[in-house]
């Protein structure tokens, strides 16, 4: 071969090479994170997330990139984000953090994957067919139960066996609100006592929820939403101002003081969901993987907390307990 000709030849792949470069950066795929909390990407459960990712092949910054939107607990935010991701920044898939923004994410595409972790019943948020064959575009992992709101409520009974009247605090505008009120109401009534419930949207509804439970409640249930768990400080301060024993649905609150958790563990579900997000980028449809529903319960309890309170937590209730905070 001439000389020139190598030349001419060297430097036209030379020139390709960018572009090469370039349609390989292209082909990297973009998972897009919705949240309706406030900006932490390296919250324990997006890093659960991501090592599910990891575990199927994605890593973050190599082979796949991690779009992050955040509501900053401002639910009407979501159906902007996520209109954001499909339209602006044309995700490959979506993860959704919880039940409202899942069906944000829904909303706003019925092609790009969804992959939810959330406290809900998917079925009943018409998120999905059924829990087998999910059928469209949206699966996940669930760590909600029907059976989970009577079990916090026995369970928050038997450190106070006297109460005669518990409350609640829920967040209306919790995709699986109606349900949570629903179960409570029959799990007291199937005991006998009474219930009293309160409504929370944001930190500035949650002191006056508090004056209302010192008037009239033995007890508190603090159920399961995105937007308390943000403000799991504040709640287990307020409880322990206010002398209130409360359950709370993750151990996030008992870390941070507050008196007894049961719940599943959201840190896998979140790493199951990342797996999930994995075997999609790889060409697998939502429609044909099953909803992933929790198979172990953790209780944790804070007897520092209980004894501050001046509650009684048996030896039964302690050797079944998962963790005991001292």
């Amino acid at each position: 071969m001439k000389r020139r000709e190598f030349i001419t030849l060297l430097g036209g792949a030379a020139a390709g090479w960018p572009l090469a470069a370039r349609a390989q950066q292209m082909a990297v795929p973009v998972v897009g994170v919705l949240r309706a909390t406030i900006a932490d990407e390296n919250h324990k459960n997006l890093v659960a997330m991501r090592q599910g990712l990891s575990d199927a092949g994605y890593l973050a910054g190599q082979n796949v990139t991690i779009e992050y939107r955040w509501a900053e607990n401002r639910y009407d935010r979501l159906p902007a984000l996520a209109a954001d991701l499909v339209e602006r920044r044309r995700v490959a898939a979506i993860f959704a953090g919880s039940g409202v923004a899942a069906r944000a994410a829904k909303a706003a595409t019925p092609t790009i994957p969804i992959v939810f972790a959330g406290g809900i019943d998917p079925v009943q948020l018409g998120l999905v067919a059924s829990l087998n064959r999910p059928g469209g575009n949206v699966t996940g992992a669930s760590f909600f139960s029907n059976a989970i709101e009577p079990k916090r409520l026995g369970l928050l009974r038997s450190v106070v066996p006297g109460a005669s009247v518990f409350a609640a605090l829920i967040n209306p505008d919790n995709a699986s609100a109606g349900r949570q009120s629903k179960d409570l109401n029959e799990a007291v009534h199937a005991l006998g006592i009474k219930l009293n419930i309160a409504y929370a949207r944001n930190a500035a509804d949650l002191e006056p929820a508090f004056a209302d439970f010192v008037k009239q409640a033995d007890g508190l249930i603090i159920s399961t939403d995105a937007m308390f768990t943000a403000y799991r400080d504040q709640l287990a301060g307020l409880a322990a101002r206010h002398a209130l024993p409360a359950i709370y649905p993750v151990r996030d609150f008992v870390e941070a003081g507050g008196l007894m958790s049961y719940g599943a563990s959201i840190p896998d579900a979140y790493r199951q969901a990342g797996v999930y997000l994995g075997r999609i980028l790889k060409g697998e449809k939502p429609a044909d993987l099953p909803v992933i529903l929790p198979t172990k319960f953790e209780l944790v309890i804070n007897l520092k907390t209980a004894k501050a309170l001046g509650l009684n937590v048996s030896q039964d209730m302690l050797s079944i307990a998962d963790q005991v905070i001292e």
